[in-house]
Parts: C-alpha cells; sequence; structure tokens
C-alpha cells in the first residue's frame, strides 16, 4: 500500500507541475518548429523505446541460459568496457561521416546484439555486448548532434532548444513506462528473449524513419579522424567550460548508472517484505517526469549555469539516507525519488548546455570524450565488491565533485555577468 499510495501522489504532483509549467509557456505557433520538434522526438522516442524494451530482462535471459553471476558481471561489464573503448571512436564518427548515417548504425549495431539473444552461447551473447555497448555511445551523442545542427542551421532559439529538451526528457520517461509493461507482457506470453526482438522490430521502424525525414548534417567530414579526435581533446583540453560540463556529465552520470544497480538490493534491505519492482520503477519514471516539468519552470527563473549548482547539492544530499538510516524504507525510498527528480533536470539542463558550450566542428567527439570517465566509474564498481555503504559514500564524493564542477562553470559563464542577470526578476508565482 506504502508503494501504490506514493505512485498515486507522484502521478497528481506530476499532473499539477505540468498545468502549471503549460501555463508559464507562451503558446508556439511557429509550424516550422513544431515540425522540426515532431521530426526529432518521433526518431529519439523510437531510439529510447528500443533501449528500454531491452533492459528489464537482460539479466533474467543470462539466468535462463545457465550463466553464473560471475559470467554475467563479465557480460555486463564486456558492454561498458565496449562503450568506453570501441564507442568513444565509432560515436565519434559523425562528425566526419554524418550523424544520420550514425544513427542508422545504433539501429544496425542494437539490431545484431537483439538477434545474438537467441543463443544461449558466451561467447556469442558477449558479441552482442560489445555491439550493444557500441550502440550506446552513439545513442548518447550522435542523436543530440544531429539535433543542435539542425536547430541551429534553421534559426530556432536556445529557449526552443530547451523545450525540445526537456519534451525529450517527459517522453522518454512515458516511453521507458509503456516499455516495461510490454516487455513484461511479452515476456510473460513468450518468453524472456521475446522482449527483444520488439526492440529489433522498433529499431528497424526507427531505421526507415530516419532515412525518409532526417537530412544528413556534418561536423568536419575533410579533416581526418585522427585529427578529428585531436580536435576533441584540444577542445577540452583548452575550454575550461567544456572540461567542467564533462566532468559534471561524467560525475552525474556515472553515479546515476550505479544507482541503477544499486537500489533494487537496497531497497529489498530496507523492507520486510518483497518489493514490487514494477510499481517503484514506474515510481522513479514518474518522478523523472516532474523534473522535466521542473526544469522548464526553473529556465523562467535562471539560467541552468545557476539552478544545476543547487541540483547537483540536492542529488549529493540524496546518498546521504542510504548511508545513515539503510533500514528506514520510507526515508532511502523518499531520497532515491528525489534523486530522481534531480535526474529529470538534469538530462534537458546538460543537453542545453552541451549544444551552448561544445563546438559544432567536433561536437560528437567532443561528447563520446565525456563518456569515457563514465564507463571507467561504473566498471571500477563492477569490478569491485563494494559494501552498499561504501558505493553510496562513493556517490556523494562524486555528486559533490559535480557540484564544484558546476559552480566553476557557474562562475566562468554567468557569474561574470551577474549584475544583467539580475536585472532578469523572478516571475511571481501567484
Amino acid at each position: 500500500m506504502f508503494f501504490i499510495l506514493s505512485l498515486v501522489g507522484l502521478a497528481l504532483a506530476c499532473l499539477g507541475l505540468s498545468t502549471f509549467a503549460k501555463s508559464r509557456q507562451p503558446a508556439c505557433d511557429d509550424a516550422q518548429f513544431i515540425g522540426f520538434q515532431r521530426s526529432y522526438l518521433t526518431v529519439y522516442l523510437l531510439a529510447v523505446g528500443a533501449d528500454w524494451l531491452q533492459g528489464p530482462h537482460v539479466y533474467a535471459l543470462y539466468q535462463h541460459y545457465g550463466m553464473s553471476k560471475h559470467q554475467i558481471e563479465q557480460l555486463f561489464i564486456a558492454g561498458f568496457g565496449s562503450s568506453l573503448v570501441f564507442g568513444t571512436f565509432i560515436g565519434s564518427l559523425a562528425d566526419k561521416i554524418g550523424r544520420k548515417l550514425n544513427c542508422f548504425l545504433y539501429a544496425v549495431f542494437y539490431g545484431i546484439g537483439c538477434v545474438t539473444k537467441h543463443f544461449g552461447n558466451f561467447w556469442i551473447l558477449m558479441s552482442g555486448r560489445l555491439l550493444s555497448g557500441i550502440a550506446t555511445s552513439i545513442l548518447f551523442s550522435a542523436f543530440e548532434s544531429w539535433l543542435v545542427y539542425e536547430h541551429n542551421k534553421r534559426g530556432f532559439s536556445d529557449s526552443q532548444l530547451s523545450i525540445i529538451f526537456s519534451q525529450a526528457t517527459f517522453g522518454n520517461s512515458v516511453i521507458a513506462i509503456c516499455a516495461g509493461v510490454v516487455a513484461q507482457g511479452v515476456a510473460d506470453t513468450f518468453g524472456y528473449v521475446a522482449p527483444f526482438d520488439v526492440s529489433l522490430g522498433v529499431l528497424c521502424v526507427m531505421a526507415v524513419v530516419i532515412f525518409k525525414t532526417w537530412p544528413e548534417n556534418f561536423g568536419n567530414k575533410s579533416v581526418a579522424f585522427k585529427s578529428s579526435l585531436q580536435s576533441g581533446y584540444k577542445a577540452i583540453r583548452e575550454d575550461s567550460n567544456v572540461l567542467y560540463l564533462g566532468l559534471i556529465q561524467s560525475l552525474f552520470e556515472g553515479t546515476m548508472y550505479t544507482f541503477v544497480i544499486e537500489w533494487t538490493p537496497t531497497l529489498a534491505a530496507a523492507s520486510e517484505a518483497s518489493i514490487p519492482h514494477g510499481l517503484i520503477f514506474a515510481a522513479f519514471m514518474i518522478a523523472v517526469m516532474i523534473g522535466s516539468y521542473v526544469f522548464s519552470i526553473l529556465t523562467s527563473y535562471a539560467e541552468p549555469e545557476s539552478f544545476m549548482r543547487f541540483v547537483l547539492v540536492t542529488a549529493a544530499l540524496c546518498f546521504v539516507a542510504p548511508i545513515l538510516l539503510p533500514g528506514n524504507l520510507t526515508a532511502v525510498f523518499f531520497s532515491f525519488i528525489v534523486f530522481e527528480i534531480c535526474v529529470g533536470i538534469f538530462w534537458p539542463a546538460v543537453g542545453y548546455l552541451r549544444g551552448r558550450y561544445i563546438k559544432e566542428e567536433t561536437r560528437s567527439t567532443t561528447m563520446n570524450f565525456f563518456r569515457v570517465p563514465l564507463n571507467i566509474i561504473v566498471i571500477a564498481i563492477l569490478c569491485n565488491d563494494f559494501s552498499t555503504i561504501i558505493i553510496f559514500k562513493c556517490c556523494v564524493v562524486f555528486l559533490a565533485l559535480a557540484s564544484f564542477m558546476q559552480y566553476c562553470l557557474y562562475e566562468n559563464t554567468v557569474g561574470k555577468t551577474a549584475p544583467q542577470v539580475i536585472e532578469k526578476a523572478p516571475l511571481p508565482l501567484n
């Protein structure tokens, strides 16, 4: 009953915030922008939908094939390692060979990964994990790179870009809930491999839509691939704003992926009865949706460079509860809910900031460099048998560092023009 009431309360809060957020935004009657937004979100939501369909049953499928815990851990480490090593380079090719083509390769690599799930052979499954790791790097770089280029090319405003990122985060949460329901339904009916077949079908649809609706765009296609990597590295080394942004992303997302691994055993240990995984997952996704609306509201009061300082500090404090009160289910659960709200604010905010500070010529390359420390963090957690308390202490440290980096970014940018920013008086709530 506790989780049901929490879910209902979150749903009502989300509904109330959505009404308030929409009342703060002027109606958009720009037909070109609406069409562009629809074109991007259709493809992006199909892409993340294919990803969400696979997530709930990967571990269960490996167990069904008789894989040991050690073998399953090896497979997961292979996925993150592939994203770290191969994904960084293949994802970076988007600037040279084209972002649209790279997004199509996402469908190809992830689709082949789905096919490998039909085989109970460890090495075939390993090859699937390697391809899936590459696909993940493309998902979190090439799609956004295509969006920002086309958005700027068509002369749309920064505020319109923040709207797209906010709606993408909201849509991602809705798709996650729907995908979880569909995946469970087909798995119960046809077996654990069925969600991967559905995902393959979604990837095929996405590939067709991309080719029919998206134009191609590039970073600097005339430059050699090695030079592109060097330029991406140089951009991070020489522009402190890009460096801060990359560290913020790596530290936060590394914590987020660690949380994904740890929330189930943590809540199970705090509960005297078995926990309803589906209801908790739905609650987390609604919390992310709430965060996307909070982001929309906050952007009418301040710049993301400013308010993200407080969001990251809040996220760090969320993991104090499982450290100090590990047996208090209510405290731990609601601290996790607040963290997910922070996730919902972070995704559109960091996307907007990347669009503002990363150079177009090496956008995909630079974004894939950001994922290197992220994957190192997750691999380090997976490879070491740390206690839950130690893991959450690490999360607090990571987020505290991210908060400091955000403060540095603020001081470098908005903080230098504080008098002008202060003139933008906050709008009254009533």
